[in-house]
Order: C-alpha cells, then structure tokens, then sequence
C-alpha cells in the first residue's frame, strides 16, 4: 500500500506545462567546476556553456545581441550594474524551453562528506552543521551558474529541490514537485536545479544527486532528448586517462534495463566498462550516470553524454544529433531498442 501510494504521489507531482520541453542538460560538476580546487568555478567553460545553450535557446531564431540579466555587484567589479535600456524594443523569441541540472564538482562533496549527510542521522550535531554547510555551498554555486546564464540573456531561475519540499526514503524520491519548475517554464523562464541535501524519511538526510533528479524530471516530463555536459568526451571502456582507451559512441539499452555497446563494435563482449569514482564523491560519479542515463533511455529519450564547451557539445544541444548519429560527431548516444 505504501508502495502505492509513493507511485501515486509520483504521478501526482508533475503539471506538464504547456510549453513543450526541447531538452534537460546536466552540467556536470567536472565541467564547471575546478573539481581539485575547493569552491572554485572554471569560468571560461561555464561561460561557453552559457553561450552555447543561449545559441542552442535560438537556434532557428535571430538571435541579435546579447543582453544581459544580471544587474547585480560582481565580486571584484567596483562598478554599479548598469540596465540595458534596449530591453524595451527586445523582441520576444519563441525559443522553446530547457531545464538545467547541475552538479556540485568542488562544491558541496567535501561539506557532505567529511560530515556523514549523505549517510543521514541528523541527531549528530556533525551531520546537521554538514547539511547547512553543504546547502550553503551548493546553493552558491547554483546562484553563479544562474547569474553566468542570465549574462547570456537567458531568464533562468534558480530552484532548489529541499526549498521545493522535495524528499527521500531510503534515497529514493518520495516527494518531489514539480509544479513551480512547470509554471516557470510556462512563465518564460528556465528552471536551474541542483544536486542538493535533502530530507530522508528512514536516514533522516541524505544527498540527492543531479543525475537522479534528471532522471525523474525526464520520467515526469518527457523532454525530446537529454544532454550529459562533462569533461570527457562520453563513456569510455576503461578510465579515459589510459593510453588504450575506447570511446563508447553508441549504447543500447534494453527493457530489462541492461545495456550494451553498438558502436564501436569490441573484439571482447565480455569486457565491462571499467569506472573510476573520485574518494570525495558522495553522489556514485559515473556509474549513477549511466545508470540514470539507461533509466532515461528506457523511456524512448535519447541521451548524449559529450564533452562541455566542444563543437560536439553544441551539436548536441542543437538538436543535430537525433536520429543518425554522424560519425564525425564524439560523444556517447544511449537509445532504447525493443
């Protein structure tokens, strides 16, 4: 009964909006991030993945100039913001709409892992002070990935999964709503998500990964195809630092769940993709994302899995690559097949 009733709730949380969803991007918190450096954002490849999506935003469209949203102090800039007057005669674009994800890379993991929240017990004056510490962390990255998007003239709004009651029991999603993610999209906005602590019915708190949230927004609201924005270039047969390493560039998913490579065809079936999952990383690195990814899959959504701030990556977001892959394009596809 309990089962059914969580199915119930999942059913119940999501209002389709009425505009149409083109695609969910996961910016991977490698790609955005410095993820060796604490709290630090890799500002150029935010910045070319802020424009990307803005090119992607408008593909079909005049784009025209890029006016920018952000009208607060920058750290370091002396200067008072300016507004663009120009935003009176500013046409309005019938885009089509996005979500972004985004992880956490050097924000949030050390908070979340040197305080135990991702294995609950919020009893333990260490896990409740990890909780707001790693909020705190996660919610200021959120905050700049927002504001670089607005600098591209893209209306994102920056929505946390705890603040919007979403929850957990065992870390799966129990509770997750998605009404004001809806209306923003109807609104004219882009909703900006994030990895984030969250409440856990049987641990008390636990970490809900970007990756999962993708998974059930994409479940929720059937976005034409999902975008995975890392730092390599897909899923690879072995840790992509090593010499002999092979790009996966197709993956097919099953109904049973089980998956396995098209292209390029390996003289080993029997070998498994081997991952590696850095020592801070609450969330499972790699394996959740292609777990998630499969999951996805599964539901007729194609996922592209490609480096950020690439020709390929932007190829992605465009749309280009539905259908036939082409074959000069690097990434990893992951389609269901009957």
């Amino acid at each position: 009964m309990e089962e059914m009733n969580q199915s119930q709730q999942h059913q119940n949380s999501a209002i389709k909006p009425i505009i149409p969803i083109r695609f969910i991007v996961k910016l991977g918190g490698a790609a955005i991030t410095c993820k060796n450096e604490f709290e630090k954002i890799n500002e150029e490849a935010l910045e070319t993945v802020s424009l990307q999506l803005r090119q992607a935003m408008m593909s079909g469209s005049s784009s025209g100039k890029s006016l920018g949203m952000d009208w607060s102090k920058r750290p370091g800039i002396s200067e008072t913001p300016s507004v663009d007057e120009d935003f009176r005669d500013q046409p309005v674009f019938d885009s089509g709409s996005f979500i972004v994800v985004h992880g956490a890379g050097s924000f949030g993991h050390f908070q979340a892992s040197r305080s135990g929240v991702h294995k609950g017990g919020l009893d333990q004056p260490l896990v409740k002070a990890g909780f707001v510490a790693t909020r705190i962390s996660v919610t200021s990255l959120n905050l700049e990935i927002v504001r670089a998007l607005a600098r591209e003239c893209i209306p994102s709004v920056g929505m946390s999964p705890f603040s919007c009651g979403w929850s957990t029991r065992e870390r799966n999603i129990v509770s997750a709503d998605l009404s004001m993610v809806t209306k923003a999209i109807d609104s004219g906005f882009i909703p900006v998500l994030h990895g984030d602590a969250v409440l856990d019915a049987s641990l008390d708190c636990t970490i809900l990964s970007g990756d999962v949230i993708i998974r059930h927004i994409a479940e929720q609201l059937k976005p034409e195809f999902v975008v995975f924005l890392t730092d390599v270039s897909g899923v690879y047969d072995s840790p992509p630092t090593e010499p002999n390493a092979v790009l996966l560039k197709e993956i097919a998913v099953r109904e049973d769940g089980s998956w396995f490579v098209v292209k390029p065809k390996l003289e080993d079936m029997n070998r498994q993709v081997q991952i590696t999952v850095a020592s801070h990383d609450t969330t499972g690195g790699m394996v959740t994302k292609i777990s998630e990814a499969a999951s996805i899959a599964k539901l007729g959504i194609d996922v592209y899995i490609v480096r950020a701030g690439t020709n390929d990556s932007l190829r992605a977001l465009s749309g280009e690559i539905r259908g036939n892959t082409p074959e000069d394009w690097l990434g990893t596809v992951i389609r269901f097949v009957k």
